[in-house]
């Protein structure tokens, strides 16, 4: 029996791109979806959109939350799905992405990980990365997080926890951290799952982070080594990110490590 599959799209003023979103999601006709859009007190035009489209989704709600990580815990809350996946209300869903998750089903599995493409809005460069399915606080910077492209079984979240609402970046990264810590099982799906647009929160916050990074390395595990040697990686590597981007142009750094431009398909 094909699992039910959750899909979370949280938004806030996300009429600009939301309604490709949600198309990407109902558009993959798989016949045991459930759609929820959790809003956190939009005043543009995202719940007209989010009306438009009532018929496809299965619970809405709009109002005020704790930031990215409050509003991902009430979509677990609310999902019933044995499956959950998260496609934030600036990313899409592939075709035959939900399909894929489906056919990777075993109920002795409890995270399944596909392959992520990045997009740079501005250069339209894109790239297909592959997930990591290994998670020791020592290899922070070896790590794919891949979000878009990872879905978490109702049951791994129940016994790890939901999102820590004091992370407001890299809460991501923390999950994957605890998961594994946790003994949880993971298995590769080789499969473009969705498509990740640079930009978002995680883009513009250089300095915010080095205090996260620290907290959440240490939370998990990692030493006060590891933690400062980690965050000294990332911030000579931003430093570097500035400079190659203002003298080479964004693309740069994806040439420089070998990454092709992938075709525009959607």
């Amino acid at each position: 029996m094909r699992p039910q599959i959750s899909i979370i799209t949280i938004t806030f003023n996300s009429g600009k791109t939301l309604e490709r979103t949600i198309q990407s999601v109902i558009s993959q006709n798989y016949e045991q979806l459930e759609y929820l859009i959790i809003d956190g007190g939009s005043t543009d035009n995202t719940m007209d959109i989010v009306k438009k489209y009532h018929d496809h989704i299965s619970f809405s709600i709009s109002e005020p939350d704790h930031g990215i990580s409050d509003a991902f815990n009430k979509g677990i809350h609310y999902a019933t799905g044995e499956i959950i996946g998260i496609i934030n209300s600036d990313d899409t869903l592939l075709p035959g992405a939900l399909d894929a998750i489906a056919n990777a089903y075993d109920p002795k599995i409890d995270v399944y990980r596909g392959h992520t493409i990045y997009e740079n809005i501005k250069t339209k460069f894109r790239f297909s990365s592959k997930p990591s399915l290994e998670f020791p606080v020592s290899d922070y910077m070896k790590i794919r997080v891949c979000h878009q492209g990872t879905f978490v079984t109702k049951a791994a979240y129940a016994r790890v926890g939901g999102y820590k609402t004091y992370i407001r970046y890299i809460m991501d990264m923390d999950l994957l951290f605890r998961l594994y810590n946790s003994g949880c099982t993971f298995k590769y799906v080789p499969y473009d799952i969705a498509v990740f647009y640079s930009g978002g929160a995680t883009s513009d916050s250089f300095n915010k982070k080095v205090g996260e990074r620290y907290r959440v390395i240490r939370e998990n595990g990692g030493s006060v080594f590891t933690a400062i040697k980690v965050n000294l990686h990332c911030i000579i590597k931003d430093i570097a990110k500035i400079v190659f981007d203002t003298l080479f142009g964004e693309n740069f750094k994806y040439r420089l490590r070998g990454r092709k431009n992938l075709p525009l398909t959607e």
